[in-house]
């Protein structure tokens, strides 16, 4: 976790246990804009406050929303890492409370009431509390049974939905231990593998191997990473611990394995078990045996403990040849058919050159137009659609008509004197409950793209949601149908749409769904987009782009895609200029 996720971290559950204790809304509220502000910095605090912490104190108080009391707080914190009103905090705050404001549908108001009419201090005593006593509940005050219910759904789509860790946290962690471990001396090969590599939406635990000399040298760092809260087993070919770092904790295992095994060993550790359940009976159904240690000949239990030599080991490639497969990349193996035959190429984060849902100053974003046009022309893409929110997302500062015409002629003044990128004039148009869109005709008519998206009412029905979609794709002026789903992962479950009517419309109207590559969200996942795919609809890979971080989160995208099945061709944004812009224009 980096030092600015760990203070914003700290100021979050300040804000909350300030909250919980009845405390002046300000000191709450102001806690939470430190916390925003530091989420939102892309310059490391630890390192400014390193080379300069008197010149560190002053920029930190010229940031909106740090005043001199919060930037103190911040020097005390680098300086000797922790903070004492934190720890104050904490320690008149029950610290199970805190898993308990994570449910969805609990703000601190109902916490505290809970907290201190009923003694409730944990998710599980709040869960004996429904299970034994729930009128006791319902008759706090603004409660009910209606809420009640409520409370007890959002009980379980929570646990249900932190088993697991999100991709977005995963992989950037496994991502930083692999090169820790990759650069330990004799290390000649590492990977992570596990649902990870297949690119899963979220992950169980993270799986790593590793290949070459003194691999007891590996072994010794993997065991000791700061990141490492307890040691499991450390054996002379699996090591295990558990982690706490970057908002997750989870449990990681290396295996140490022989240079001449490791294709065998990578493919066994990916999984998915279902897949290699496949290759193992197509291995035995030509007389071999396979697994962790190779593809043999025969058809021995053990084959490697008689020292036969294996027929395919040392890569997955060779592995697949052996067998009379082609290569199947990872993201594709679930035991969704992918052994009966693999896309030509499935998509690469190289292949997309435009992102068309992105925000600026203008609504939510962080950057102004031309920042957000720099950022994506860094990138390679040859086009940008500024989609700023409409009026109904009030707290997004969606645009007025007249704001939005304006803001239009700005996107277009840009356009003119930006060179080496085209950028068009949109908008992310609220899809209304009935379905209406957010502007009227006439005003998206004068619009490059249009977005539509769900953002509200997000508890429909199956029926009414799928209504309400269905008007949307089949507006003549809608390009795309942003985040279908409205879904935040482990947050909330969304609409529940019936997708394949809302494929056929799609294909039919020839209007792109997309996939939103933002981890949070990852709408349409990775089923959906290949549903879309074989009723021949096109896909919009976009990040949602906020700030300029956000354009790295196309890797998520690519990897769900690639679970997919797509192929660049299918996929809108990785056109050349001519065909995508051809096909804007053709809704106009």
């Amino acid at each position: 976790m980096s030092t600015n996720q760990e203070l914003s971290r700290v100021f979050d559950q300040m804000a909350a246990a300030l909250e919980l204790l009845g405390a002046n809304p300000f000191r709450a509220n102001s806690n939470e804009r430190v916390a925003r502000v530091l989420r939102d910095m892309t310059e490391d605090v630890r390192a400014f406050v390193a080379a300069d912490p008197e010149t560190a104190r002053r920029r930190l108080e010229e940031l909106t929303g740090i005043g001199k009391g919060s930037a103190a707080k911040i020097l005390e914190y680098v300086e000797t890492g922790k903070l004492a009103e934190h720890e104050e905090l904490m320690a008149k705050v029950p610290r199970g409370l805190f898993a308990v404001l994570e449910v969805p549908g609990l703000g601190p108001k109902a916490v505290k009431l809970m907290w201190d009419e009923l003694g409730i201090t944990s998710l599980d005593e709040l869960t004996a509390r429904l299970a034994t006593d729930p009128q006791a509940v319902a008759a706090l005050p603004r409660m009910g049974m209606k809420k009640v219910e409520s409370i007890r759904k959002g009980l379980a789509f929570s646990a249900h939905a932190h088993e697991r860790t999100p991709l977005g946290r995963a992989l950037p962690l496994a991502l930083r231990l692999r090169d820790e471990l990759g650069a330990v001396p004799g290390v000649k090969r590492v990977d992570y593998a596990g649902s990870l590599r297949r690119g899963r939406e979220s992950i169980g635990d993270l799986d790593f191997l590793a290949a070459g000399g003194d691999l007891g040298a590996a072994a010794e760092r993997f065991t000791t990473l700061p990141e490492v809260t307890e040691v499991l087993a450390h054996g002379d070919t699996k090591c295990s611990v558990r982690l706490a770092a970057e908002g997750v904790a989870i449990q990681a295992d290396l295996r140490l394995v022989p240079a001449a095994a490791y294709g065998a060993a990578l493919l066994y550790f990916t999984g998915s078990r279902e897949h290699n359940v496949r290759l193992r009976e197509i291995a035995v159904r030509r007389g071999m045996r396979l697994n962790e240690y190779g593809l043999f000949q025969g058809t021995d239990e053990r084959p490697q403990d008689s020292g036969t030599t294996p027929v395919a080991a040392a890569t997955e490639e060779e592995i697949y040849a052996a067998l009379g497969l082609p290569y199947v990349p990872p993201e594709l193996r679930e035991d969704r058919g992918e052994l009966a035959g693999v896309p030509a190429r499935l998509i690469e984060a190289g292949d997309v050159q435009a992102e068309l849902h992105a925000h600026t100053t203008a609504s939510d974003g962080k950057l102004s137009i031309a920042e957000l046009a720099a950022a994506a022309r860094a990138r390679g893409y040859h086009t940008l659609a500024v989609t700023d929110h409409s009026p109904s997302q009030v707290i997004a500062g969606g645009l007025t008509v007249e704001r939005l015409l304006e803001h239009a002629e700005k996107v277009r003044a840009a356009d003119a004197e930006v060179d080496g990128i085209t950028i068009l004039a949109g908008a992310e148009v609220d899809v209304l409950p009935d379905g209406r869109l957010d502007y009227e005709d006439e005003v998206l008519a004068r619009l490059d793209v249009v977005v539509a998206s769900p953002h509200a009412a997000l508890g429909q029905d199956p029926k009414t949601a799928t209504a309400r979609l269905l008007k949307a794709i089949r507006h003549p002026l809608v390009h795309v149908l942003g985040h279908p789903t409205g879904r935040m992962i482990g947050r909330r479950g969304g609409l529940s749409p019936d997708m394949g009517a809302l494929f056929a419309a799609a294909a039919r109207h020839d209007v792109a769904l997309e996939l939103n590559a933002n981890w949070h969200r990852l709408d349409l996942r990775d089923v959906h987009v290949r549903g879309a795919l074989e009723a021949g609809c096109k896909i919009a890979l976009d990040t949602d782009a906020h700030r300029e971080a956000d354009f790295d989160m196309l890797v998520y995208g690519v990897l769900t895609a690639r679970r997919a099945g797509l192929e660049p061709a299918a996929c809108v944004t990785a056109w050349s200029a001519e065909k995508l812009h051809g096909w804007l224009r053709s809704k106009r």
